[in-house]
């Protein structure tokens, strides 16, 4: 993942419900001083948040559309933002692939 990430160009964009994820997993697995450094990459500009407003109707379409999948408002969230971004989503989730077939995302992963 992170030869990856590191072949992609910054900005990296990130939902805004990602950062929460993100702060629960790395503050209760490594502690707060990574989560610090990530944020101080957001201040330099290597991460940019996404806000989700502007897609929540298509979030809310993907929602009920895969209900049968493990795709959350958190992850449909990932997927409008990376359709209106270019199409590349980095993860290694099987079910981003099924979202995948729908021709708007790539999944780098």
């Amino acid at each position: 993942m992170r030869a990856l990430l590191l072949a992609e160009k910054p900005p990296y964009l990130v939902p805004e419900p990602v950062l929460a994820e993100l702060a629960y997993l790395v503050e209760t697995r490594v502690g707060p001083h990574v989560m610090a450094l990530f944020l101080a990459d957001v201040e330099a500009g290597a991460w940019k948040l996404a806000s989700v407003s502007p897609y929540a109707g298509r979030i809310r379409q993907m929602i009920l559309r895969y209900a049968d999948l493990p795709l959350g408002t958190v992850d449909a969230a990932v997927v409008a933002i990376a359709e209106a971004n270019g199409g590349r989503l980095l993860s290694l989730d099987d079910h981003f692939r099924v979202l995948a077939g729908e021709g708007k995302i790539e999944v780098v992963g």
